[in-house]
């Protein structure tokens, strides 16, 4: 019953939110996480000195994971988490250490992942975990 209701508003969803990827691939990535044990505890986490931006940031076994979601519409431009690039993995270090300062959580206690998401028929959803090792 309740696979049938997120169907139901996965595809109201798309609808309302035709075009906005990035919108839908973070929505489908915090259920995601959440069905695997995570708990989402900040979304679109900015610094105030604004460099970068963390798309989720949740709790599993005991680390902080800083989530960098990914979201295409077909994969014929490659796989989203190519688009994760040097310039961005710095970004998310400096939003990062920003987030872990503020929380008083020690830095050995934290992982970066990547959710890469496709949204074709059927939706691929792909959880990198530890990516920037």
């Amino acid at each position: 019953m309740i696979s049938l209701l997120y169907r139901a508003a996965d595809a109201v969803r798309r609808r309302t939110l035709r075009g906005d990827h990035g919108r839908i691939g973070e929505d489908l990535a915090h259920r995601y996480l959440r069905s695997h044990g995570c708990t989402v505890v900040a979304r679109n986490y900015r610094p105030r000195g604004g460099s970068g931006e963390i798309d989720l940031v949740a709790w599993h076994s005991g680390r902080l994971l800083f989530i960098e979601v990914k979201t295409r519409g077909s994969a014929n431009f490659g796989a989203p988490e190519a688009a994760v690039d040097q310039e961005k993995r710095e970004n998310l270090r400096y939003a990062a250490r920003d987030y872990a300062r503020r929380t008083n959580i020690e830095w050995p206690r934290t992982r970066f992942d990547i959710v890469s998401i496709v949204l074709e028929t059927p939706t691929k959803i792909e959880w990198i975990r530890d990516a920037f090792r």
